[in-house]
Parts: C-alpha cells; sequence; structure tokens
C-alpha cells in the first residue's frame, strides 16, 4: 500500500480531473476521482482521503452537499474548487466548512501550495499535546492555561485577544468569515461590527508577529474574513 498522500478529486469536468491528477501525481500525491457529489460522499467514506479538493457545480447537487456531509464525521481539509468567483460563494462555502476556496482557472503551482499548507495545519493541529499548540517557531498557546509565549517570553493578552486567538486557533488553517469571528467572539448581534474585528486582529497581530504590517500567521482574506497559518509559508 502506498504512502503516499490521499486526495480525492470531485470534479465533473475530465479536463480539470486530469489536470489535478497529473498535478498530483508529479509531487507525489496518489488521486481519486468521483465525477459527481454521491460518488464523492462515497469515495470520501471509503478511503478517508487526506485532503478533499472539491468542486461546486456537480451534476446531482451542490458541492456544499458534500461538505457538509464530511463534516458530520470528519474535519479533513476540503479544498473548494470552483468557477464560482463572487464573494458571496466564498464566504457560503466557508460557512459550510470548507477550509480554502480557489477560483478557477489556477495553476499547479498554487494548487499545490494550497494543499501542502492545509495538510501541514492538519498535521500539526494533531501533533501537539493537548491544549497546547505552536504557531511558527515563535509563539505557544497554552489554552486551559490561557497563557501565551512569544519567543520564550510571556504575554499578556486582554480577555477578547485570548477567546478571538483560540477560536482562530480552533480552526486553523480554515478561513474564517467575519461573521464567524464576530458571532463567535462577540455573540449574536455583532455580526455587522466589524470595526472591532479589524481593531483586536491589529492587536494580536502586533503581540504575535515579528512585523505586524506584513503577518506571517495572522493572515487576512479580503472581503471575507481571517485565517490562521500555524506555519508560514
Amino acid at each position: 500500500m502506498s504512502d503516499a498522500p490521499v486526495v480525492l478529486v470531485v470534479e465533473d469536468d475530465a479536463e480539470m480531473r486530469t489536470f489535478a491528477r497529473i498535478a498530483l501525481a508529479a509531487y507525489g500525491y496518489l488521486a481519486i476521482e468521483a465525477k459527481t457529489a454521491a460518488e464523492g460522499i462515497r469515495l470520501a467514506t471509503k478511503h478517508r482521503p487526506d485532503i478533499v479538493l472539491l468542486d461546486l457545480g456537480l451534476p446531482d447537487a451542490d458541492g456544499s452537499e458534500v461538505t457538509r456531509h464530511i463534516r458530520k464525521w470528519s474535519d479533513v481539509p476540503i479544498l473548494i474548487i470552483s468557477a464560482r468567483g463572487s464573494e458571496s460563494a466564498k464566504v457560503k462555502a466557508l460557512d459550510e466548512g470548507a477550509n480554502d476556496y480557489m477560483t478557477k482557472p489556477f495553476g499547479a503551482a498554487e494548487m499545490m501550495a494550497r494543499i501542502r499548507v492545509a495538510l501541514r495545519n492538519s498535521a500539526q493541529s494533531r501533533s501537539e499535546p493537548v491544549g497546547i499548540v505552536k504557531i511558527g517557531e515563535d509563539v505557544r498557546v497554552d489554552l486551559p492555561r490561557h497563557c501565551v509565549t512569544v519567543r520564550g517570553e510571556e504575554v499578556h493578552l486582554t480577555p477578547i485577544e485570548f477567546k478571538l486567538l483560540a477560536t482562530l486557533i480552533e480552526r486553523a488553517g480554515m478561513v474564517l468569515t467575519h461573521r464567524d469571528l464576530l458571532e463567535a467572539v462577540w455573540g449574536p448581534g455583532h455580526e455587522d461590527e466589524t470595526q472591532y474585528l479589524r481593531v483586536y486582529m491589529t492587536h494580536l497581530r502586533h503581540k504575535l508577529e515579528r512585523k505586524p504590517a506584513r503577518p506571517k500567521y495572522l493572515m487576512t482574506e479580503a472581503g471575507i474574513g481571517y485565517r490562521l497559518r500555524l506555519e508560514s509559508q
């Protein structure tokens, strides 16, 4: 049995599946292909892939059905590959549990870079002791103790700052929408108050990042939300 990472490609376009298969093979990955949502769900359950590449425009159902089904039992990274480039389509897919979103057309290099980041973040979240999270080489977060150290020095975070960071850690590697974060940190009724988010993200970056204006870990997804990288690309 091969030790190559298994990538489930759920895509009805034959040319796109061929492109993905060739690119993945060139980097040592094993592709399993599905043409429909139903087949994608069946293969995801059977093979338990390391990551899923998922088109939204499938012939039998919207790709979001696949995401919702997988999220009932797995936190496997899901990378959307879609021609739908609108902000609303991206936000909807991310709200439903996808980790990342690429708009067609895209190149093999970008696809592989995003796959590597998703797999690294997934592996990192499983390898640390329970409650301990490392962000790059600089930051260590002890979630049970609410303790954050940066380059070996303890850094004070306010309760709101820590809650925001903990929420990002909980879904590290995934893009969290402004709404996701506002509801999780400030509660219902604050969904439109994005200025809170901008202020506190600025505070976190100044406390955790070496270069707050050019962050490596607390990433902005323009017009959508924020994403935490556990390690820099």
